[in-house]
């Protein structure tokens, strides 16, 4: 599959199944969502009263922010997991439901927890390499007299590691999912096998993807909420529509790199989708 047929199919399947990931997403993030916009928006209408709160209740407000940010993580790959649970059906010709989404889901949501705290954990410390290898570029560069040339070799340089890795290890949450691993750490290096020579594969997808369901709706978001003014009173709708715009796309990458999964195994080991369907116990 080319990159365009891989966006086509994505949307395509995204269209066909759209009702079923709305629910799948409602049923893991609507309680979540509403609990934060009340409080968002209780801060909003008392901000010197919420920052006082703050300032009095430093540990309990990094406790809770911790805690929320664990739920969100937790949600984000249920989301995931059930999303390329639906895919998987779709692609392989089977009725999908949101049942069997749900309950596939909960039954890998530790391993891949274990690969998103890895995968952060990674991330961190590229940065930190990468910013302290552009600054010693940078040093070395003002003392040959060409500072900002060679600051500007270790800054391509580094976001060309960053992404060359990333896309190595972007299929991680694929293999969890649907690959019989003896431990969950394997999905690194079975993403990078499956991923060599097609990083640039793997990062165009990402990128079209991210412009369409990201990029482009937080800049038409922007422009309205600059035209209306910060003090307007549509602004607490624009943030809870930019969470509900967030969650009726959030499928689509999921599709995207899951089609991409699947054309690589094809590819690559030219991979038996009845295996495949044995695996997600439909046949």
């Amino acid at each position: 599959m080319q990159l365009g047929e891989i966006l086509d199919g994505s949307f395509s399947i995204y269209r066909r199944h759209f009702g079923l990931f709305m629910r799948l997403s409602l049923v893991l993030i609507c309680t979540p969502a509403v609990v934060g916009v009340y409080f968002a928006t209780r801060a909003l209408s008392n901000p010197i009263g919420a920052a006082n709160w703050v300032q009095e209740h430093v540990a309990a407000t990094i406790g809770f922010g911790l805690l929320v940010l664990f739920v969100w993580i937790l949600i984000s790959l249920l989301l995931k997991a059930g999303t390329i649970r639906i895919i998987s059906d779709s692609y392989l010709g089977n009725e999908p439901s949101l049942g069997a989404a749900l309950q596939f889901g909960t039954a890998r949501i530790m391993p891949l927890l274990l690969v998103a705290i890895c995968k952060t954990l990674l991330i961190f410390v590229l940065y930190i390499a990468m910013a302290i290898a552009v600054a010693v570029m940078g040093v070395i560069g003002r003392l040959l007299g060409v500072g900002a040339l060679f600051l500007f070799l270790g800054v391509i340089g580094a976001l060309w590691l960053f992404a060359y890795v990333l896309c190595g290890y972007g299929l991680t949450s694929m293999v969890v999912v649907l690959e019989d691993l003896v431990s969950a750490f394997d999905a690194f290096g079975r993403s990078d096998q499956l991923t060599r020579d097609s990083r640039l594969k793997v990062f165009f997808t990402w990128l079209v993807i991210v412009i369409f369901t990201n990029i482009l709706p937080s800049i038409v978001v922007f422009g309205i909420s600059a035209l209306v003014g910060p003090e307007s009173p549509v602004q607490p709708f624009l943030s809870l529509g930019t969470i509900v715009l967030g969650v009726v796309l959030a499928p689509i990458l999921p599709c995207a790199l899951t089609l991409l999964y699947y054309d690589l195994r094809v590819r690559r080991e030219a991979f038996d989708l009845e295996i495949l369907s044995e695996r997600l116990g439909t046949r």
